[in-house]
């Protein structure tokens, strides 16, 4: 492959100048084109490069799905330079200590995003070392730039970017496992271009069918979709904010053919639709993943004549199976698809011996969108074997090439399609006076997939509940979506004899109280 982003980017705008691209918000709504949304990133990229960025650069955004966030995609990938997103509810804490790992040159945040005013992010990111600039979308704060200034820079002598070598960098994404700390997932413009042309090829005739993008930028669904945006052929319609009622809504008015979310998106359009009679028919092709996808809710979809189906990707490995509507209904509901062109996977036991068809074992990955290793190479030595990914999900491959995820070694928490680390999650219950020790652990929701649980000793005398836990989580600047939902007082945490906590028992434990 030799083309790039900013190549795919110029060319798309040309070939699909009238595409249609809407953000449907309550604080900053908008309806364009792609024609003008290129050439709006074309100026802001000019004024990028007029406060210094140069090609290889990082440059972090921190926005909801508004144009702005569109806009500021395409103008780093147009300066040659790499696009570092971060999820929205990100707090200060998360946010500097990406853009401090990540070396991000500028800042691009939001002055307000769901009330939470930017005053303490930018007090957590003052004094990073490289950070040379924060750009601000909304009501200007001294010391920063403003989005709409930049916006307005004159690009007549801009000439977009492309790296001679599509394996130079273009995407650095933050992803939490069973680490405390987020890991830096590095994408290239090939592996990113990968992605789309194996989709497409699996896909194939969905060009043309309007889309519903409802995943924030920070995953790497949602950078995707911001890149299948710009790369023009699907109308597109956007939330900022997960609103069930407006996305059901918007399907019906626009006969949107496309989408796809986690099981809470998925169940929340199928109730507005079931309680107000909507007719959701034109949603020819739904794609759902993430932990607890149950084969009741693909079932559901049916019913009201939708093709969903599941599939199964992450960060590191974007999609490495998935189902297409015409596949027969229990496979779409009770598997994760086949697998996608050009990815081939092993299937391993605790040895690394392959195991057989129909035998469950741990999963192995590559392909041309397999990612191009982390940011802190300890992980990339531990994660890769002889040029394979090791995802740490347990699977079974059928006799008929579909593969079924039916369990995880990962030590992780699957909230709404959020990734959150148990460990994370820990160390912060740690940290609290009250604490002796704590294990967070999922509970199983049907809204969310998992909630987060946590088994907590206090110490002798002191109290620790859902109250503390909240004004702790809060105080340390974490989303809140990591907040313990469900606490558990217990005496002491089940240890094996070398003191590692038995985390199976607990998951029984809950299971057993449920």
């Amino acid at each position: 492959m030799t083309d790039t982003i900013p190549d795919a980017i110029v060319r798309a705008a040309q070939g699909f100048p009238d595409t249609v691209v809407e953000v449907h918000s309550e604080v900053n709504p908008d309806s364009t084109t792609l024609a003008e949304l290129v050439a709006e990133s074309r100026r802001v990229a000019a004024g990028l490069v007029s406060l210094g960025v140069s090609p290889g650069d990082v440059v972090a955004v921190q926005l909801p799905n508004w144009r702005q966030c569109f806009t500021t995609h395409a103008a780093i990938w147009l300066c040659g330079a790499v696009v570092l997103p971060i999820v929205p509810i990100y707090g200060p804490s998360e946010v500097a200590f990406i853009a401090r790992q990540s070396g991000a040159r500028m800042l691009i945040l939001a002055r307000e995003i769901r009330n939470r005013d930017v005053a303490a992010t930018l007090e957590a990111v003052a004094g990073i070392p490289g950070l040379t600039q924060t750009i601000l979308v909304g009501d200007p704060v001294p010391g920063a730039v403003s989005y709409d200034e930049l916006a307005e820079t004159p690009a007549a002598g801009f000439v977009p970017v492309a790296p001679a070598d599509p394996r130079d960098r273009c995407l650095l994404v933050y992803t939490s496992g069973t680490t405390a700390e987020p890991k830096g997932v590095q994408h290239s413009h090939a592996s990113l271009l990968g992605e789309i042309s194996a989709m497409e090829e699996m896909r194939g005739g969905n060009r043309g069918l309007a889309t519903l993008s409802v995943f924030p930028a920070g995953h790497i669904a949602g950078t995707l979709g911001i890149l299948r945006m710009l790369l023009g052929g699907n109308d597109t319609f956007a939330l900022d904010a997960w609103d069930a009622e407006r996305a059901a809504r918007l399907i019906e008015r626009h006969a949107i053919g496309t989408s796809a979310g986690a099981p809470i998106h998925l169940g929340g359009i199928l109730d507005v639709a079931e309680r107000d009679g909507l007719d959701l028919s034109s949603l020819t092709e739904y794609t759902t993943g993430a932990a607890g996808v149950a084969g009741a809710l693909i079932r559901r979809a049916d019913r009201f004549g939708i093709g969903a189906f599941r599939c199964y990707g992450s960060s590191e490995h974007p999609t490495v199976s998935s189902g297409r509507p015409e596949n027969p209904l229990d496979k779409r509901a009770d598997t994760d698809g086949r697998l996608t062109p050009g990815t081939e996977i092993r299937i391993v036991d605790d040895d690394g011996r392959d195991v057989g068809t129909g035998c469950a074992g741990e999963i192995l990955t590559k392909g041309p969108e397999l990612f191009d290793g982390y940011t802190d190479i300890r992980y990339t030595v531990t994660s890769m074997v002889d040029g394979w990914f090791r995802t740490g999900d347990i699977g079974v491959l059928d006799a008929d090439g579909y593969l079924t995820i039916t369990d995880r070694k990962k030590d992780i928490i699957v909230r709404g399609g959020e990734n959150i680390s148990s460990k994370e999650v820990e160390d912060v219950l740690g940290a609290h006076p009250a604490v002796a020790a704590a294990a967070a652990v999922g509970a199983a929701d049907a809204t969310y997939g998992e909630r987060v649980c946590a088994f907590v000793v206090v110490n002798p005398g002191a109290r620790f509940g859902l109250a503390e836990a909240a004004q702790h989580f809060a105080e340390c600047g974490l989303a809140r979506q990591k907040t313990p939902e469900r606490i558990i007082i217990v005496p002491e945490l089940p240890r094996t004899a070398s003191g590692k906590v038995q985390k199976h028992v607990l998951r029984e434990q809950l299971n057993a109280t449920t």
